[in-house]
């Protein structure tokens, strides 16, 4: 039963995301910075948005949080270095960003780094 919830909490997160992909950022909180540290279990370099999933220890309760970072296009992130081998599941990253208003465990990310090296955005930073 739990599988079920979880499987079916996962597929409406990912469709709220893609609704609200193109709407500006209403839905986040954009007056803090939040950061998470964790495990890439997920890398998708596709259009409209670049997606990565990972593992969050959460440091009170040590239990593993999925989060998701949603990134500019691919387009933007090649012109700032990036391909679609940039990260891959396993690797150990930071990312920083306005967290969901919600309370969902994701995020528009702003700053990311992998391995303590800051990977440009082209966000300006």
């Amino acid at each position: 039963m739990r599988y079920k919830l979880m499987l079916l909490a996962s597929f409406a997160f990912l469709f709220s995301m893609s609704a609200f992909a193109h709407h500006g950022n209403a839905a986040y909180d954009t007056s803090k910075m939040t950061t998470v540290t964790g495990t890439v279990t997920s890398f998708q370099f596709v259009n409209p948005h670049v997606l990565i999933a990972m593992d969050v220890k959460d440091p009170s309760t040590g239990e593993v949080v999925k989060w998701q970072g949603e990134l500019t296009s691919p387009n933007h992130l090649e012109r700032a270095g990036w391909t679609k081998n940039t990260l891959k599941p396993g690797d150990e990253i930071t990312m920083s960003g306005s967290a969901l208003k919600t309370g969902t465990p994701a995020m528009a990310v702003r700053k990311i780094s992998k391995n303590g090296e800051p990977i440009p955005t082209g966000a300006g930073e």
